[in-house]
């Protein structure tokens, strides 16, 4: 038997048709009691929730570094004298110079510290981090996953409850007051290891690693040539998670230098701080010093978005 509609076409068949009950079809369109019309309603006010809440955040973001900016330009006169945020006169590149020829140039010196601990140092520890992720992920040992459970564990710990350990150890080994005392701990870092691991299993196939077996290639040149070029977003997101975290870590250092040579910049701006209340000249340099510093961030995100993108977005599937 044929069912038709009210306006004479045949209703769409089901299987079965003609043996068993018929599946009555509803015709696309509005729900009764204008539920349908609801919807547009409700995805219009989420969308105003969540860009009120980021526009929110940006701006939680952005005062502060526009006070900074603000302040930079000024001389200490009117940075007292004139609001946070209303410019004065224009001051910004001789507060630069004062910057980097105080003491000799000590800033510079800082600066260079800061590039060379958390630049390379963060540089080798996401190096390290990668290649036992990808160990963790590739290869199948004894007591694999209780070895993975312990590196989670260290995830767990406060960094900053290590510090006291880290610097018995460099100092029983001679190694406190020295580049190595900050570098060394930089390289251990477990949540760099979930990450990698995380970032292998979604950018390497189990297939690419077993064809370059089947064609040759070395466990060293596999991982080299065919595992860390593939997960290259996932390595420059980590990277850029490690150097941001230790960029503005002071902690460590302060603990393991008393040279102050050797400092990075965000302690030499630390002990500035805390020297101007006997001194004001230092209020000065501290403010354009921490200006100054931002900027390696903003040129790292910069110059690295398009491979910390991807890199988010895997993780974020994970």
């Amino acid at each position: 038997m044929t069912t038709h509609t009210v306006t004479g076409q045949p209703s769409p068949r089901t299987a079965g048709e003609g043996s068993g009950p018929k599946i009555r079809t509803r015709p696309p369109g509005p729900r009764p009691g204008g539920r349908g019309h609801a919807r547009p309603s409700r995805s219009w006010t989420a969308k105003a929730v969540v860009n009120g809440l980021l526009a929110l955040f940006a701006c939680y973001t952005l005062v502060p570094l526009t006070w900074l900016f603000v302040a930079s330009t000024k001389d200490h006169g009117d940075l007292v004298g004139t609001g946070g945020f209303t410019f004065a006169a224009f001051n910004l590149f001789a507060n630069l110079g004062d910057l980097f020829t105080y003491g000799d140039g000590i800033y510079g010196r800082w600066l260079l510290n800061s590039i060379l601990y958390f630049g390379l140092g963060c540089l080798a520890s996401t190096l390290v981090s990668t290649a036992v992720g990808y160990a963790f992920d590739k290869y199948d040992f004894p007591h694999k996953e209780k070895l993975f459970g312990i590196v989670l564990l260290g995830v767990l710990v406060p960094s900053a409850v290590l510090v006291l350990p880290q610097y018995l150890l460099a100092s029983k080994a001679g190694l406190d007051n020295t580049y190595w005392a900050v570098l060394v701990p930089l390289l251990v870092n477990p949540f760099g290891v979930y990450l990698a691991r995380v970032f292998s299993e979604g950018y390497i196939p189990d297939e690419v690693i077993e064809a370059a077996r089947m064609d040759g290639a070395g466990e060293w040149r596999v991982f080299r040539s065919v595992g860390l070029p593939m997960i290259a977003p996932g390595f420059v997101t980590l990277f850029l998670f490690t150097f941001t975290s230790s960029w503005n870590n002071f902690v460590l250092p302060l603990y393991m230098l008393s040279n102050d040579k050797l400092y990075p910049v965000t302690l030499g701006l630390a002990i500035w701080s805390k020297s101007s209340q006997q001194n004001p000249e230092f209020y000065m340099l501290t403010i354009v010093g921490a200006l100054v510093s931002v900027l390696p961030l903003i040129i790292a995100f910069v110059c690295l978005q398009r491979f910390w993108r991807s890199g988010l977005t895997a993780g974020a599937v994970k």
